[in-house]
């Protein structure tokens, strides 16, 4: 064989896992398009004020709000492969509480009201929660409770064709803006596990109250909050699902969840990866480049392994998942170990940039704070290796 045939390793070769289709790289180019002009523009406003709701109604109207949902409740009817992709191009716009804020509405509410919502909910809020005209939230974290679910204590109890509701919620995203909340409630405490019972509660029924908004390390363009359920309401037909069946409903609306969320962990460890790798080399000591240092080119080795090993891990793990498996180990891995890595990568970007990346302007910093919540959200790393271990018999 001439040595003009064989083959080189091309580096800048685009990458295109097995399991997207040229339709989802056209769908990436339209979302990247959209975050670049309509949402980078404003990131850093957002940052103090958090995001608007108008961002909600546009992306309905764009359709990215129901890329995988059934067309007859106006979604785009597209596989699950294409949540993944408005995941991982939502995080270009470098704004994790903007990124966050959508996944509450498009991974963590819609799936649940539509799997296993009444005609009437989803019609209520399924319709306008694509269209982006009703925002909705998901009450599961409590002041006591937080990754132990079945410590839960907001009550609802039955009076007549109705329920009665008392009790809070806290770091709720979206729960100021939300029209809607998605609530895990207790309706027997002696049941154990099947003592309780989602409800779908318009936020504008007497008796819920938006206590406070609160202040949290990152995420800042999101808003969060605290809320209280005094004596709150709601008729027969809020039930979401089945009475005493809503810790099974949650827990099968978190392994999407924590999928999802291993997606953009990756994604925005890529990116503040890839910001780095341009600034080493064009940062400049002692006559060169920094990147071609030798302590600095290992950091990018090792960064670039990690993000590879998890990007490989959640694209595997997606595809069993899209093709009717319910792979809970292998989801947790995937969250844990992304959420993980994503933090390590923005830590050591942090590092290569030295003072710079401690400063504001360069968005290194702001990564770092995004990403970390990825370790505690939807699930801590404790709980995750809990349960992965509980997987094993043990």
């Amino acid at each position: 064989m001439a040595t003009a045939d064989v083959l080189k390793p091309d580096f800048a070769a685009p990458r295109r896992h097995f399991i997207f289709t040229d339709e989802h790289e056209q769908l990436r180019e339209s979302i990247s398009r959209f975050v670049t002009r309509e949402l980078a523009p404003h990131v850093e406003e957002w940052e103090e004020k958090t995001f608007p709701d108008s961002v909600f109604a546009r992306m309905g109207e764009l359709g990215f709000l129901g890329l995988d949902k059934p067309t007859e409740y106006g979604g785009q009817g597209g596989d699950y492969y294409c949540s993944l992709v408005l995941a991982e191009e939502l995080a270009r716009a470098q704004c994790g509480g903007l990124s966050m804020g959508v996944a509450v509405q498009t991974d963590m509410t819609l799936p649940p009201i539509l799997k296993f919502g009444t005609e009437e909910q989803k019609q209520r809020w399924a319709v306008p929660g694509i269209a982006g005209r009703a925002i909705l939230c998901l009450g599961i974290t409590e002041p006591d409770a937080g990754s132990d679910v079945s410590g839960i204590k907001t009550r609802a109890v039955r009076d007549g064709d109705d329920w009665v509701i008392n009790g809070s919620k806290t770091y709720i995203t979206n729960g100021h803006r939300a029209h809607a909340i998605v609530l895990v409630t207790k309706t027997d405490p002696e049941a154990g596990y099947d003592g309780f019972t989602l409800l779908l509660v318009p936020m504008d029924t007497p008796g819920v109250v938006r206590e406070k908004r609160l202040r949290k390390l990152g995420m800042h363009a999101s808003d969060t909050a605290l809320l209280a359920f005094q004596g709150v309401r709601v008729p027969g037909s809020a039930v979401l699902g089945e009475v005493g069946k809503g810790f099974y409903h949650i827990m099968w609306e978190l392994q999407g969840e924590r999928l999802i969320g291993a997606a953009g962990a990756v994604a925005g460890a890529q990116d503040v990866f890839d910001r780095t790798l341009r600034y080493a080399l064009e940062r400049r000591a002692f006559g060169r480049a920094i990147g071609h240092f030798q302590v600095i080119r290992h950091k990018f080795a090792e960064m670039a392994t990690k993000i590879e090993t998890a990007r490989q891990m959640v694209y595997t793990t997606a595809w069993r998942f899209a093709n009717g498996e319910y792979p809970v180990r292998e989801i947790t891995i995937a969250k844990l170990y992304a959420a993980r890595i994503a933090v390590e990568v923005a830590d050591e970007c942090i590092q290569i940039h030295g003072g710079a990346g401690y400063m504001r302007e360069y968005g290194i910093e702001r990564a770092w704070r995004d990403l970390r919540l990825n370790r505690i959200g939807a699930g801590t790393d404790e709980i995750m290796l809990d349960v992965i271990g509980r997987s094993y018999g043990l």
